[in-house]
């Protein structure tokens, strides 16, 4: 599959995946996750998570995880991960991104990287 196709994704899909990224997930879990990496700027509700979840999970871009983390947790509670086209297809809208901010700083509209 040519990941490139399915771009752009949309920005609640996008957090989702980067919240997978680091490891398998709860719901709540990759909610508290989005909201606390853009500091509340993105607010993922349960509609837009479960409703993307299932699609995500029809595409095969994550997969429900047989294992708990926390054999004490609830069992009601679904944990998420990416699978390997999930994380060619982040990693490909990541690079998209990247190469708007090369492009937007090529214009002058962002300000250059400098030393460290």
């Amino acid at each position: 599959m040519d990941v490139k196709s399915v771009l752009p994704l949309t920005p609640a899909v996008f957090h989702i995946l980067l919240a997978l990224a680091e490891g398998e997930r709860h719901g709540y879990s990759i909610i508290k996750e989005v909201n606390l990496r853009t500091d509340g700027a993105v607010r993922l509700g349960p509609g837009t998570l479960y409703r993307s979840i299932k699609q995500l999970l029809a595409d095969g871009w994550i997969v429900e995880s047989e294992e708990r983390l926390d054999p004490g947790d609830d069992q009601r509670r679904r944990y998420y991960q990416l699978t390997d086209l999930g994380r060619r297809i982040a990693a490909a809208e990541a690079q998209r991104f990247s190469d708007l901010v090369m492009l937007a700083r090529s214009r002058n509209l962002l300000p250059a990287l400098g030393p460290a």
